[in-house]
């Protein structure tokens, strides 16, 4: 996969054409189209994750359409996103609307009235009924993150993931797994293999 956007920089697309020359740069870079400079050589992506933090939430949805029409070239193009918790997620909404996503990795934390806070699950709850319920894709997933500093806030203790939280979100037919932010903060505290047999 390749990730499109993130906390930092200054991104959006201009138009619906915009939007298409895009797609077309990125099946012919980084999926299963032809490029004389392809950045990783032969190597060919899955698909697009779209974690749009920044900017204008417009003309997101052609480039989750475009790249979509890609699968009907004999290889899917899988959409993956990662949206904030609230929800509709202001950003990403009307490109989740499309109903293309194959999977969501809702990150459920930065963000006090959705996400796990000192003993209270209820809020976590009710966000992921929410998304579980309301976006239509494969599997949803449980975005959380790996260290107490590696977000500021929404933190959950492994112990209380794994007693507390994790019985009710497994309840949903969409339950995919956790993902953790980030790499670095999960081989520091060690989370991912205090949590993995459980997940």
């Amino acid at each position: 996969m390749l990730s499109l956007g993130g906390s930092i920089g200054n991104y959006s697309i201009g138009s619906r054409e915009d939007a298409k020359m895009v797609a077309d740069y990125l099946w012919n870079n980084f999926l299963g189209g032809k490029s004389s400079a392809r950045p990783l050589g032969d190597a060919v992506l899955d698909g697009i994750d779209f974690n749009i933090e920044l900017g204008s939430p417009q003309h997101w949805d052609d480039l989750v359409r475009f790249l979509s029409n890609f699968s009907h070239r004999g290889r899917k193009v899988y959409i993956t996103g990662a949206p904030q918790c609230p929800f509709p997620d202001d950003l990403m909404g009307s490109a989740l609307k499309t109903r293309l996503f194959d999977y969501v990795w809702v990150m459920f934390y930065n963000n006090p009235p959705c996400q796990y806070t000192s003993g209270d699950t209820q809020s976590l709850f009710h966000s992921w009924k929410t998304w579980t319920t309301s976006v239509t894709a494969q599997k949803i997933f449980l975005g959380l993150p790996a260290a107490p500093e590696a977000a500021g806030g929404g933190y959950i203790p492994a112990d209380v993931l794994v007693s507390q939280i994790l019985p009710t979100v497994k309840k949903s037919r969409k339950y995919g797994g956790v993902m953790l932010w980030s790499k670095f903060w999960d081989d520091k505290n060690g989370y991912s293999s205090s949590i993995v047999a459980r997940v």
